[in-house]
């Protein structure tokens, strides 16, 4: 059987995903949660392959074989031509009539905003940042690390931290509480000990985001060198959403900017208020707030925007995901 008015959405993150079922009302018909989505490691075949195990279980939960329409919101859809790539993947599982792919940025801000209009700033692993229009004008950033421009998000904090920390106990660098305070963390000695242990694999380099945690800590005991690598974190947050909002020309519009992500959703307090401190600095009509609503709410509310439902279905869907 099939439904012809329905949404099947995805929010597919390197780590997790989400995938919910919709009715054309609003009506949550089943949801599953699998594995992350990781093209660029596994390659696109094998990791549509991933995601179909989730959307299968989603899919047979609400008794449905397909969907009107194919809302994601994907991970790694960083170019045009990415999201051109992994649609007609997706759209070759016949799991809907039509299929459109976002970067999973655009999940999160749609999750947050009442219109498809506004600016995301995402720090998880990384940073990214997009906007929209409610007349399908958007801007956003490749977001593919340095060779982009990009820099900061939880990894990059942590190997920001390494770099002061190392240089500190050598004396190359200005001394930082952060040389005793990671090493400690991992109940090592020595920040040369630490460097050997994460350089031999001792330490799973995946265990990397546990130093961000203790990089704000120590910031908000005082500490110099810790301090300025959290200015500087919200130094590229409010670059980037305020060059957002200049390309849509929203800067003299009152206009939500949506913080989300591990990292701001945390609500250190020396990040959150210095990114609020100079956005309204910069773009004193922007309206900060931290969203922590599922971004799959995003994913769907995209997909009811798509197939023109009425405000009663967002309304419904929007109250499922944030009961």
């Amino acid at each position: 059987m099939g439904v012809t008015a329905a949404v099947l959405a995805v929010d597919a993150g390197n780590s997790k995903t989400d995938v919910a079922v919709v009715a054309a009302d609003g009506a949550v018909l089943a949801t599953a949660r699998g594995a992350g989505f990781r093209p660029p490691a596994m390659g696109i075949g094998t990791a549509v392959d991933t995601l179909a195990a989730t959307v299968s279980r989603a899919l047979t939960a609400a008794g449905v074989t397909s969907v009107g329409h194919v809302s994601a919101c994907l991970a790694n859809a960083d170019f045009p031509v990415e999201e051109e790539q992994l649609a007609a993947a997706l759209h070759a599982r016949a799991w809907g009539t039509t299929t459109e792919v976002r970067n999973d940025t655009f999940a999160l801000l749609r999750a947050g905003v009442t219109e498809p209009r506004g600016v995301a700033v995402v720090c998880g692993a990384g940073i990214n940042c997009v906007g929209m229009r409610p007349d399908g004008r958007t801007a956003r950033f490749p977001a593919l690390g340095r060779i982009s421009g990009d820099w900061g998000g939880g990894w990059g904090l942590a190997e920001e931290a390494l770099w002061h920390a190392s240089r500190a106990e050598d004396g190359r660098g200005s001394p930082t509480a952060l040389a005793s305070a990671l090493p400690a963390h991992f109940g090592l000695p020595s920040m040369l000990a630490l460097v050997e242990s994460l350089h031999l694999g001792r330490i799973d380099p995946a265990r990397r985001h546990e130093m961000t945690p203790v990089l704000f800590t120590t910031a908000a005991a005082g500490d110099t060198v810790a301090r300025a690598i959290v200015d500087r974190q919200a130094e590229e947050v409010v670059a980037m959403a305020t060059v957002a909002l200049t390309r849509l020309d929203l800067l003299d519009e009152e206009t939500p900017v949506l913080l989300g992500g591990g990292v701001l959703a945390a609500r250190h307090a020396r990040l959150n208020d210095r990114v609020h401190r100079l956005l309204t600095e910069r773009a004193p009509k922007a309206v900060p707030r931290v969203v922590t609503a599922r971004p799959v709410l995003g994913a769907v509310l995209l997909g009811l925007d798509r197939i023109g439902a009425d405000a009663g279905a967002h309304a419904r869907v929007r109250a499922y995901f944030e009961a």
